[in-house]
């Protein structure tokens, strides 16, 4: 699949806005300012196809781009504690709209820091997706901020992290040195094959 040719399509903000799902998606999911748009850029070859920011909570639509045969959906993150109660509101019942309209979803690509243990949003976030069977993979953002021995030991904890969940895939993915890429590239390949 050529990931260069992915480009920004149409976001939508809440549940009514969706549109059908007619081609096989990939879905992007973490908390706020965990590197979303970063691994989006990375895997796409492109600085600015999605928007990056260092605020928390910027994304607040699902943002979708295409290539013409697969879509990737840029959910909002998760976690930001300084949203209103109406917001919050809005983001669940945009998530579970998102989810529960039969979607041709192949892969959800779960983002943690990779510095630390999962937090209490992304354990649920896991949780949904396992219970649902929605196949999923974890990429640990932010691989370049620990050095080689923090990187082992963190390796280590996350198989223990996510036990759970049937030993799923944890790649990790550096936007600045781009560590990672291309084994979520194959990654996601696997699964629309």
């Amino acid at each position: 699949m050529d990931f260069t040719r992915f480009d920004y399509t149409v976001s939508f903000g809440t549940g009514d806005q969706l549109r059908p799902s007619d081609r096989p998606e990939i879905v992007f999911s973490g908390r706020s300012n965990v590197g979303k748009s970063s691994l989006l850029n990375a895997l796409c070859g492109r600085k600015n196809l999605a928007r990056v920011s260092s605020t928390p909570g910027k994304t607040t639509t699902i943002n979708f781009f295409e290539n013409g045969e697969v879509v990737f959906a840029d959910l909002p993150g998760y976690g930001f504690a300084r949203r209103s109660f109406e917001e919050k509101k809005r983001w669940g019942e945009l998530m579970e709209r998102y989810f529960t309209s039969n979607r041709n979803i192949r892969l959800v690509v779960q983002l943690v820091d990779g510095r630390r243990a999962p937090t209490e949003d992304d354990y649920d976030m896991m949780d949904y997706m396992y219970e649902a069977g929605i196949p999923f993979l974890v990429v640990l953002t932010k691989w370049d901020k620990l050095n080689k021995g923090e990187q082992a030991k963190r390796l280590a904890d996350v198989a223990r992290e996510l036990s759970d969940y049937g030993d799923p895939a944890a790649i990790p993915f550096s936007a600045l040195k781009g560590t990672g890429t291309d084994a979520v590239r194959a990654a996601i390949e696997g699964y629309l094959s």
